[in-house]
This record gives C-alpha cells, sequence and structure tokens, in this order.
C-alpha cells in the first residue's frame, strides 16, 4: 500500500482541525487542563480514521485525556503531528511520548511569543492610538489578534506535514523516540512540579531572644530545596495510580489542608 493510499485525512480536515483547536480550553479543570478541549477537536478526526475500530478510538481518546497544559495558538501544530501519527497507526507509547514531550516546549515559546513580546508591544502602540482619539489603535490591536489566530492555519498544515514525513524515521526508530520523548516529557513534568507546586513552611524556632531559626530556609531549603512540593507531589502521584484516589478527591484534601495549614499559621 502506498503512503498516499494510507492518507484518510484531507487538507480540508488539517484547515478544519486548525479551527477546531480554538475549542482547547473549552473544556478546562484542575484535574487535566484543557485535555477535554484538546479531545473534541480532534475527535471529528479520530473518528474519520479508525472508522468502526471502536477500540483504537477509545485508546486515542484515552490518551488525549490525559494532563495537557500548551499555547493555545501553537496547539494546531501539535494535533496536526499528532493526528498524522494516528492516521499511520503508529506505536501508542510513541505518540503518547510525543505529546508529553512536546507540549511543554510549545507552551513555553508561545508565552515568550505572543503574551510575554508580541501582544504587550502591540498593545502599547494601540492604546496610544486609542487615548489620541484615533480608531486606528482597536483596528491594528484587532488586526494583530486576527492574524496571530489565522498563523494556526499553516502551523496545523506544518505539524502534520511533518509528521508524516518522519513516519519512516520513527519506525526504524520508534525504541529511541520512544524513550526519548519519555525522558524529556519526565523532565518537564518535573519543571512543571518546582514552577506550580509551592509549600513553605512559615514556622520559627526561638533559639534565643535575638535569634530564631526558619525552618524553611535553615533547614528545608538547606537539605533538599523544594522537598516539600517534591514530597507531596510523589504522595499525590502514589494515591492516584497505587491507592486509585480520585484525582477531585485529592484537590479537595488539597484544599483542605492548605485552608487548615494557613489557619494554623505553619503554611
Amino acid at each position: 500500500m502506498t503512503e498516499s493510499n494510507k492518507k484518510v485525512l484531507t487538507k480540508k480536515d488539517i484547515t478544519k482541525l486548525a479551527i477546531f483547536s480554538s475549542l482547547l480550553q473549552a473544556s478546562f479543570n484542575y484535574e487535566r487542563m484543557q485535555a477535554g478541549g484538546f479531545t473534541l477537536a480532534q475527535l471529528p478526526f479520530l473518528r474519520k480514521i479508525y472508522k468502526d475500530d471502536k477500540k483504537g478510538l477509545s485508546e486515542a481518546m484515552k490518551d488525549n485525556l490525559e494532563f495537557i497544559n500548551t499555547h493555545p495558538n501553537l496547539v494546531g501544530f501539535l494535533m496536526g503531528l499528532l493526528l498524522s501519527l494516528e492516521e499511520n497507526h503508529e506505536d501508542r507509547g510513541v505518540i503518547r511520548g510525543l505529546k508529553v514531550a512536546l507540549f511543554g516546549p510549545l507552551a513555553g515559546i508561545g508565552d515568550a511569543i505572543f503574551w510575554f513580546t508580541l501582544l504587550p508591544i502591540m498593545v502599547g502602540i494601540s492604546a496610544s492610538f486609542a487615548m489620541q482619539g484615533s480608531l486606528i489603535g482597536p483596528i491594528l490591536f484587532f488586526a494583530v489578534y486576527l492574524s496571530i489566530w489565522l498563523l494556526r492555519i499553516p502551523l496545523t498544515h506544518l505539524g502534520y506535514t511533518l509528521g508524516v514525513n518522519a513516519i519512516d524515521l520513527i519506525k526504524e526508530q520508534s525504541k529511541i523516540f520512544s524513550k526519548a520523548a519519555s525522558i524529556l516529557g519526565v523532565t518537564v513534568i518535573g519543571g512543571l512540579i518546582a514552577t506550580y507546586v509551592h509549600i513553605e513552611v512559615l514556622t520559627k524556632i526561638p533559639i534565643n531572644k535575638d535569634h530564631v531559626i526558619s525552618l524553611q530556609t535553615e533547614f528545608f531549603d538547606k537539605i533538599f530545596p523544594n522537598i516539600l512540593p517534591l514530597g507531596y507531589t510523589l504522595l499525590m502521584f502514589y494515591l492516584l495510580k497505587k491507592k486509585k484516589v480520585s484525582p477531585v478527591i485529592l484537590i479537595l484534601i488539597t484544599f483542605f489542608m492548605a485552608i487548615f495549614f494557613s489557619y494554623l499559621g505553619v503554611l
């Protein structure tokens, strides 16, 4: 079977995927972040790929419903890449590993380019025009924002094309790709733990009238910086993976403990 015969998705489908990628944050929660919108955007095309293969569709949806937090303007690139691999029925470990490995870096690149550079500059320029009573201000900002949104269409096609062209290489080196993607994914998750999980002990122990010791700075930070966030994250992972505790229950426990220990002045 030739490469062209394997293709199920058309250029029109990829363009639709780019538009549907706007649904990324349509279903947002703290358990899976953008996973609901991520799956919803790809679902029509996954159904087209798997047709009557309910098991294959179920596995693809299950992988897509795993935690993801990436940039809305660049997610089309990732969706296009993953759908090209789904279309060729690549190993699920490779597809899952690439997703985990790429969503973090794409988020960082997107934030740096759009939220922290381009849009703040354009807001400043547009606001200066608007303060002078000129319609150029809002029109200019709208034009730039619309251009950013339209950019997701060529980016989605680029992701899909790169995925198709890389398929033979991925097949030859599937184990290496899977292992490398998994290592990078674990590294990204480790960075997320250090960035988003904050536990600081406020308790101080008086030594004498003029000196007190802070448990956080004098004890925990010197022994192992961020040991408390790491320990709490590993505990949550253990309860989630081994004890099958509901993520909602773990979130509620976290909220309760944060409020309780903050009230006592420990955290």
